[in-house]
């Protein structure tokens, strides 16, 4: 989990500077407003779509989303081990 939000710190961060440095680069009329803009709606959009994946992978995957746990866990084990890792 922590490889997975470190990944995600390095990579939205990284397509945002690439996408503003890209767009500065091909269109040299633009103000620096104008590829700030597009950049952080470039960033939006693509967390948005990976977003949309990952509901719909956990909406396919449970017969019912709202009480369905992954890998037979059930209330009592996911209690136990979130009390065990406060420790």
């Amino acid at each position: 989990m922590l490889l997975t939000l470190a990944s995600g710190a390095l990579f939205f961060p990284g397509l945002f500077a690439l996408s503003t440095w890209a767009l500065r680069r091909s269109r040299p009329g633009w103000t620096d407003d104008d590829c700030l803009t597009v950049g952080t709606r470039l960033v939006s959009s693509v967390q948005a779509v990976l977003a949309t994946g990952a509901g719909l992978i956990i909406v396919c995957s449970c017969s019912n989303v709202v009480s369905d746990r992954s890998s037979g866990e059930n209330l009592e084990t996911s209690l136990s081990a979130a009390s065990s890792q406060q420790n």
